[in-house]
């Protein structure tokens, strides 16, 4: 869930598994893309890198993993949404060798006492050679 003008950033520390749900640490896995360290090398790693940054609170990057064509003016993230979960469940071409896909997820929240979820097939690009969010084919 998106609140405008939260500006909050939760660190992780160093050992702390991924939020993404590979078996990696934070620093290791979606860390590494977070700090300008490394790219994506395909559109899932951008996707599960998002869900991550909603979970620490990286507005920075998630901004600048947006595109720039849609990408909103703010990009809140709400304090109060804790997030508790990614389910990767498909997903279409987006490898190294390609410039375009699709991942579809099952994203779990808590907010306000009430669990929710997002269920949405996102569509990346690859734009001047990395991968962006571009936009929600479809959600539930």
């Amino acid at each position: 869930m998106v609140k405008h003008g939260s500006r909050l950033r939760q660190p992780l520390p160093a050992d702390s598994p991924c939020p993404c749900g590979r078996s990696r640490t934070y620093t290791l896995c979606c860390g590494r893309l977070h700090s300008g360290e490394s790219k994506a090398a395909t559109a899932e790693d951008l996707m599960r890198s998002r869900y991550s940054a909603f979970v620490v609170r990286d507005e920075e990057y998630l901004s600048r993993s947006w595109h720039p064509d849609t990408r909103p003016r703010d990009v809140g993230v709400d304090a109060d949404t804790v997030w508790t979960g990614l389910e990767i469940l498909g997903s279409t071409e987006g490898t190294p060798f390609h410039d375009e896909g699709t991942v579809e997820f099952r994203a779990r929240y808590r907010e306000g006492g009430r669990d929710g979820e997002i269920h949405e097939n996102s569509r990346f690009l690859r734009h001047r050679g990395a991968w962006v969010y571009l936009d929600a084919l479809g959600g539930r």
